[in-house]
């Protein structure tokens, strides 16, 4: 574990959380953060939810962020700053730590990158070892292309974007600003476009494209695939986990986050603000309105049209539907035996 060369104070994190030090010591350094079972004396740690009240109760940290309702549990020796979401006070203070922990960036073009004819580079720009540039792309100001990215000819990468090493984006495509792809990853890629033919499979050229908006992040070996006509959309603000495929044409709202291993099948629409669990699978053509949550390992074989929380292989149906039919099935066998009682109790009857 990293740690801070220079700690804070638990009252100073509290104020920037603009939340109260119930207890503690206002002065208790931290210099890390940490789970609150392996968290130490100059460790920073949360709890969000009583289920984990028992590490709370032993914890060493220094100070725990909690949840409200929460403070009773926290051990007599850490100090308690109560918020309303722990989580994401968590969040605020990890990405404040992760800024003072990142290792400076050179900027500027590393002698082993290759650059195209016509390619424009940002302002603060950083390209590193053996970066490569087709012609005509653009680099936007203060992006970062770390070793082995390579940006394919008239792409665009947004001011602020990071791109992790061997991230691939092919001719053509569009980053928008502060988008973060992790390593691996290939945007645009032909879509799986073919034709049976007498002779076998004829390749179908695609000849769209694939464009993210801003302040997209996608994880590591993800492949999005360009379209075949139109283009391949990732909406502002979306999230990818790592391993997830996104066929061509699909379009993909505002604000949906995907969990890894997530497969979508080509020209699906997926709306705004969705969450689609892992392993979860979307046949391609289908529609899924604003709001919709898939639970993991989910197959959508047909579109949704009604906002809800959605499981289950087949048939896929609301999610409180599904618990109720998982319940009764797992009561089927003793509904056969009885079923067969009442039969053989009619035979003797007869």
């Amino acid at each position: 574990m990293r740690r801070l060369d220079q700690a804070l104070a638990v009252a100073e994190l509290a104020h920037r959380l603009g939340a109260p030090l119930l207890r503690g010591d206002p002065h208790a350094r931290v210099t890390a953060l940490a789970s609150l079972q392996a968290a130490g004396p100059e460790d920073l740690s949360f709890l969000t939810s009583a289920r984990h009240a028992a590490h709370a109760r032993t914890t060493r940290a220094a100070a725990v962020i909690v949840a409200r309702g929460l403070a009773h549990e926290v051990a007599a020796g850490s100090g308690v700053i109560e918020v309303d979401d722990a989580h994401r006070a968590f969040g605020a203070v990890a990405r404040d730590v992760a800024a003072r922990l990142a290792r400076p960036v050179p900027v500027g073009v590393h002698p082993s990158a290759v650059i195209g004819a016509g390619v424009r580079i940002g302002s603060g720009a950083s390209l590193g070892p053996f970066v490569v540039v087709g012609d005509g792309a653009c680099i936007g100001d203060g992006a970062v292309l770390e070793a082995g990215v390579s940006v394919g000819a008239g792409s665009v990468v947004g001011a602020g974007c990071r791109l992790h090493p061997r991230v691939t984006v092919a001719h053509d495509c569009v980053l928008g600003r502060e988008c973060v792809v992790f390593a691996g990853t290939v945007i645009g890629a032909d879509g799986f476009g073919f034709a049976s033919g007498p002779q076998g499979w004829e390749k179908i050229p695609q000849l769209g494209a694939v464009v993210i908006g801003d302040s997209v992040e996608i994880g590591a070996n993800c492949t999005i695939d360009r379209g075949a006509l139109e283009d391949t959309v990732i909406g502002d603000g979306c999230k990818l986990d790592n391993l997830i495929q996104v066929a061509h044409n699909v379009r993909i709202g505002a604000d949906t986050a995907i969990a890894g291993c997530a497969g979508i099948a080509g020209s699906a629409t997926i709306g705004r603000r969705c969450r689609i669990g892992g392993g979860a699978g979307i046949l391609g053509h289908l529609e899924i309105c604003d709001d919709v949550t898939i639970s993991a390992m989910s197959l959508v074989t047909r579109s949704l049209r009604k906002p809800g929380f959605y499981s289950g292989v087949y048939p896929l149906m609301e999610n409180a539907d599904w618990e109720k039919s998982a319940a009764s099935l797992r009561q089927l066998p003793q509904w056969r035996l009885r079923l067969r009682r009442l039969e053989r109790t009619d035979r003797e009857q007869e």
